[in-house]
C-alpha cells in the first residue's frame, strides 16, 4: 500500500470485486421483499411501442413459450441483465465521490474513473445475453420487415449461423485472454493496478450467456416455423 500513500482513500481491489458480486442481489432482494409488502411490483408499465411489439410478436401470438431448455437459458438471460444493471449504480456513486473529492477538497482520486470504465465494460459483456431475449441488439430491417411472419422467422434461423460463428469465436478467444491474464496475474497499467483477469473473465462468461440465449433463440424460432408452417401463416 506504500505506493499508494498521499493519494487520499484508494478503493480496495477485493472490496471492489466483493461489492459488485453481493450489491446486486442485495438490491434484487431489496426489490422482491418491497414488492411483496405491498410496494413497487417491479413491472414496470409498458409503453405503446412495446405493447405493439408484443402483438405483432409471432411467438406471443400463438402462446409459445418454449421447454424447460429455453425457459432455463431465459431465466439466466434475464436475471444476468437485471443483475449487472444494478452495476449503474455504483458508476454514479463513484463519479459524485470522485467531484466532491476533486473540486470540493482538491483530492482527485487515482481510482474512480478505472473501476467505471472496467464496471461499464463487463456490464456491456454480461447484459449481451438479456439484450438478444428482448430483441434490443442492432438489426438491419430493410428487407427483414418487408417479409411476412413466417419469412422473418426463417430470416432468423438463417442469420443465426452468422452469430453461432460470433458467438464461438468470442468465447474461444475470450478463454485465451482470460487463461494468458489470469497466469501471469494481469493488473491495469494505472496506479491504481487493480487486477485485470476478473475482466477477461466476464469476456468469457458473457460470451457463454450470449451462446446459450442465442441457442434458446434457435430452438424457439425452429418450433415457430413449423407450426407456422402447419397453420398455412405466410
Amino acid at each position: 500500500m506504500s505506493d499508494l500513500e498521499g493519494f487520499g482513500f484508494v478503493l480496495p481491489h477485493w472490496f471492489y470485486w466483493g461489492w459488485l458480486a453481493v450489491m446486486p442481489l442485495i438490491m434484487m432482494a431489496w426489490d422482491k421483499w418491497s414488492s411483496s409488502h405491498g410496494g413497487d411490483t417491479g413491472v414496470p408499465e409498458k409503453t405503446p411501442a412495446e405493447i405493439q411489439a408484443e402483438e405483432e410478436d409471432p411467438l406471443i401470438y400463438l402462446g409459445f413459450e418454449g421447454n424447460w431448455f429455453t425457459k432455463t437459458i431465459d431465466w439466466i438471460s434475464e436475471k444476468s441483465g437485471v443483475f449487472v444493471a444494478f452495476w449503474t449504480v455504483n458508476a454514479v456513486v463513484f463519479y459524485f465521490f470522485e467531484v466532491v473529492m476533486r473540486y470540493l477538497f482538491n483530492m482527485p482520486t487515482i481510482w474512480v474513473h478505472e473501476a467505471s470504465f472496467l464496471l461499464l465494460g463487463m456490464q456491456y459483456l454480461l447484459a449481451g445475453a438479456f439484450a438478444l431475449l428482448h430483441g434490443a441488439h442492432v438489426r438491419v430491417d430493410v428487407m427483414y420487415n418487408l417479409l411476412p411472419i413466417r419469412g422473418r422467422v426463417g430470416m432468423d434461423i438463417f442469420t443465426s449461423m452468422f452469430f453461432f460463428m460470433f458467438a464461438l469465436i468470442l468465447m474461444v478467444t475470450s478463454w485465451t485472454f482470460f487463461q494468458n491474464s489470469y497466469s501471469m496475474g494481469e493488473t491495469t497499467v494505472e496506479t491504481w493496478g487493480i487486477q485485470y483477469w476478473p475482466v477477461k473473465a466476464m469476456m468469457l462468461l458473457g460470451s457463454i450467456l450470449l451462446l446459450l440465449a442465442g441457442i434458446s433463440k434457435l430452438i424457439k424460432d425452429i418450433v415457430l416455423f413449423v407450426r407456422l408452417g402447419r397453420e398455412g401463416t405466410v
